[in-house]
């Protein structure tokens, strides 16, 4: 059955953090930030379901593809001018961090600040998350929501911005005409991260 994408719902939020719990779980970053393997799953839904919850899911750009089982897959994006966390949402997500993260949440806020100093100031649509449950993977779940998006993305003639985690990622993203335009050094010796951009169509 061909995914089938559509906007993501308040209801969404448990299954859709579940799902990309599972996606992230061997993320070289979240593996460097969570190093208990036990623990990580619990972990990163906690952190995906405060993300959507306070910032992500407010600004309309939250995508989920289906087939018929639940959740395969999903996407957090924002639209143009809206990447940054208000402060609102700052102190909302701050409890859940803190018990996710506990004596790394410094590492974490680390992470967080070397991606935002080279975060493009030219209004864009950020992919600020993509993962698809790996029981699906090669299905075509993440390309349906890359199209859902960038084809909005095309027709308001906007950028687009992501950063890709896994350099095996890269390749992939650039089929979909995002190109490389630099890696971000991650504090205290944390893998990279590249980051993507795509022009204006």
């Amino acid at each position: 059955m061909t995914p089938q994408v559509r906007p993501a719902h308040k209801s969404d939020i448990g299954e859709l953090a579940a799902t990309l719990s599972r996606a992230f779980y061997d993320d070289p970053v979240m593996e460097w930030i969570l190093p208990d393997a036990g623990k990580r799953l619990r972990q990163l839904r906690g952190m995906f379901t405060a993300m959507t919850r306070h910032h992500h899911l407010a600004h309309g750009g939250v995508e989920v593809a289906c087939d018929g089982r639940g959740i395969g897959a999903a996407a957090l994006w924002d639209p143009p001018n809206c990447w940054q966390e208000t402060r609102r949402a700052e102190w909302a997500m701050v409890p859940t961090f803190l018990r996710v993260f506990g004596l790394r949440t410094a590492q974490a806020r680390g992470v967080q600040d070397a991606m935002k100093r080279v975060h493009p100031e030219e209004p864009h649509w950020y992919l600020a998350v993509i993962g698809s449950d790996p029981t699906v993977r090669g299905q075509g779940f993440g390309q349906a929501l890359m199209r859902s998006r960038l084809d909005r993305c095309d027709a308001e003639h906007c950028p687009a911005y992501l950063e890709s985690s896994k350099p095996e990622n890269v390749p992939y993203y650039q089929r979909f005409g995002f190109s490389v335009t630099g890696e971000i050094a991650l504090p205290d010796g944390g893998p990279p991260l590249w980051a993507m951009w795509r022009e204006a169509r």
